[in-house]
C-alpha cells in the first residue's frame, strides 16, 4: 500500500504543476496572439506624466516615441496609423492604458505628433503589431 500511495501523490504533484505551468504560460492578452492589425480610437499624453515611472518601471518620457496599451505586453513594437491623414510611427509599449472607454491606445506626445495627433486629440488609428513583447 505504501507505494500505491506515493504514485497517487506524485501524479497529483504532478498534475498540479501542470495546471500551475499552463495558467502562469497562458497569455492574458488572448487576442494578442493570434491577430496582428487591431483598429480603434487612441489619444496622447504628455506634460502631466513626463518623468513619472511607467507600468513596466521605465520612466515616462513624453519625447520617446512609445505607448500605453491595456493588455499588450511590455516591449511590444507597433506600427500605429492614423486613419485620417495615413501617417505612420513606430512605437513600443512601455505603460498600461488607456483608463477612457472606447480607446484603444495612448501615445506619447512626439508619437502622436508625428502622425497629427495633437491636433486631433483623438484619432481613429491602425495598430499593426510588428514584433511581440515578452515582459
Amino acid at each position: 500500500m505504501k507505494y500505491g500511495i506515493q504514485i497517487k501523490r506524485t501524479g497529483f504533484a504532478a498534475a498540479c504543476l501542470s495546471v500551475l505551468i499552463l495558467c502562469c504560460t497562458y497569455p492574458q492578452y488572448p487576442e494578442a496572439r493570434s491577430k496582428r492589425t487591431f483598429y480603434g480610437k487612441a489619444s496622447y499624453y504628455g506634460k502631466q506624466f513626463h518623468g513619472r515611472k511607467t507600468a513596466n518601471g521605465e520612466t515616462f518620457d513624453m519625447y520617446a516615441l512609445t505607448a500605453a496599451h491595456k493588455s499588450f505586453p511590455f516591449g511590444t513594437v507597433c506600427r500605429v496609423t492614423n486613419r485620417s491623414n495615413s501617417k505612420s510611427v513606430t512605437v513600443r509599449i512601455n505603460d498600461r492604458g488607456p483608463f477612457v472607454k472606447g480607446r484603444i491606445l495612448d501615445l506619447s506626445y512626439k508619437a502622436a505628433d508625428m502622425i497629427g495627433g495633437v491636433q486631433e486629440g483623438v484619432m481613429q488609428v491602425r495598430i499593426d503589431v510588428m514584433k511581440w513583447g515578452t515582459e
